[in-house]
């Protein structure tokens, strides 16, 4: 063989391999937006991870995902999102609140969103739960919803309270509905109910130490990811001023908690990041509601408290911590 027919066919031998890796599709990148921060959101990337693997997606192997945390400031979320936009990632999913969507959607009408937030379809975020419309669907934890149980569920632990306050961010989107139904509820139960405005750790100290001022004697801490990434700040105030608190995510210490499940939730929109990666559109899937809601009492922290946790609690709880 002459050397230029050789030198010719080693060329298109060495070539062949390289063009066809070219032409192999992109791993798709899931870019996941988060309000909250990555220290308490170990538990909720695993069951995340679960519902993308239910689906047939394992990280590092034929999808990856590009993290942006938020770590509870919100005025972060929307550069957070357009760098994921910028890095032309697959899909976006939006945690830890609807403020995260709003974010991601402001972003883009173009890539497909994931979202886990409150009543998405009230706040304009979707056309409706059945059918979306655009570029965003996910599931609904009713955070907002469940805020009036969780006051009925305080007051029984604490039937004799005078004044409950609600924590509440009115920087959430969902504030004005919270607050207002959250009146409702309590109207209808005959209980005063002292609206508390937060925006800062600063002011999360500033109100615990003001409380007995105030007269308020327990306190329902409202559904929002300020709220969960200072979970131990809230924990540990309350414990130091013996205030009596609900909360809204699973607080270690905490005296009483009660939630829509979020590792099923995350697991759920894994699932739904996956199905939407094989081809279907997020407008055309419907919001998910949650089916699954925790209630978790903690008897020691009741006992330091001094008060006894009525045996209707503690039958209908999923957990209960001696």
């Amino acid at each position: 063989m002459r050397r230029r027919q050789f030198v010719a066919l080693f060329g298109a031998a060495v070539a062949w391999p390289l063009a066809g890796r070219a032409q192999q599709p992109a791993m798709p990148v899931i870019g996941f937006l988060s309000a909250r921060s990555p220290g308490e959101s170990t538990l909720v990337v695993t069951a995340f991870r679960q519902g993308l693997k239910e689906a047939g997606y394992l990280e590092g192997q034929n999808v990856h995902t590009a993290f942006r945390w938020a770590e509870g400031q919100y005025d972060r979320l929307p550069a957070l999102a357009a760098e994921l936009v910028e890095t032309q990632v697959t899909i976006i999913f939006a945690a830890g609140g609807t403020i995260t969507g709003f974010a991601a959607k402001a972003a883009t009408s173009t890539i497909p969103i994931v979202n886990i937030g409150s009543d998405p379809d009230r706040l304009g975020l979707v056309a409706s739960l059945n059918r979306p419309g655009g570029n965003v669907t996910g599931i609904s934890m009713m955070t907002w919803a469940l805020t009036g149980k969780r006051l009925e569920l305080l007051r029984e632990l604490l039937p004799g309270s005078v004044v409950i306050g609600l924590l509440i961010n009115p920087n959430s989107p969902g504030a004005e509905i919270e607050s207002r139904e959250t009146q409702a509820v309590a109207a209808a139960m005959g209980q005063q109910i002292r609206l508390l405005d937060v925006t800062s750790e600063a002011d999360i100290r500033a109100i615990f130490a003001s409380l007995s001022q105030q007269r308020i004697s327990a306190l329902v801490i409202s559904g929002d990811a300020f709220f969960d990434s200072r979970r131990d700040l809230l924990v540990a105030l309350a414990a130091q001023y013996a205030v009596p608190t609900i909360y809204s995510f699973a607080a270690p210490g905490g005296l009483i908690s009660y939630a829509a499940s979020v590792p099923d939730a995350y697991r759920q929109a894994g699932g739904y990041v996956g199905r939407i990666l094989k081809g279907e559109k997020p407008a055309e899937l419907p919001i998910i509601q949650p089916t699954k809601f925790e209630l978790i009492v903690n008897k020691k922290t009741a006992k330091t408290l001094g008060l006894t946790v009525p045996q209707t609690l503690l039958t209908t709880a999923d957990e209960v911590i001696e």
